[in-house]
């Protein structure tokens, strides 16, 4: 199982980035996924997360609602992270996961799948 991420980049503030995340080896629609980021000395983070298809449940982080968008492709077996209007606190290494619900969040289990991570460095 592999899940790839990529499109992490380094953007001014207000700018955009796209981060797209390819699974191999995991059908991505028998999950529920999401994004997590970390920053140095401190821990991993969920930013936004769907459930599987027809599932309406979807958790995002006060700090990125009305500017990040998550959603995937089962088409294509891609997920994506669409960041908007970002700001230098958004810096971090931005994961792509399957993830667990509990209640209204989502972490990642011993069960689910984590890929490794692109950073992400918004700064003038």
């Amino acid at each position: 199982v592999q899940l790839q991420a990529s499109g992490g980049g380094s953007v001014q503030p207000g700018g955009s980035l796209r981060l797209s995340c390819e699974a191999s080896g995991v059908t991505l629609d028998d999950h529920p996924i999401g994004w997590f980021r970390q920053v140095p000395g401190k821990q991993r983070k969920a930013v936004s997360c769907i459930g599987r298809t027809g599932d309406t449940r979807a958790y995002s982080a006060d700090s990125v609602k009305g500017r990040f968008t998550i959603s995937r492709d089962n088409a294509k077996n891609t997920m994506s992270l669409q960041m908007n209007s970002l700001k230098p606190e958004d810096t971090a290494v931005y994961y792509c996961a399957t993830v667990t619900w509990f209640g209204s969040n989502c972490y990642v289990s011993n069960y689910d799948y984590l890929g490794q991570g692109t950073q992400v460095t918004v700064s003038s």
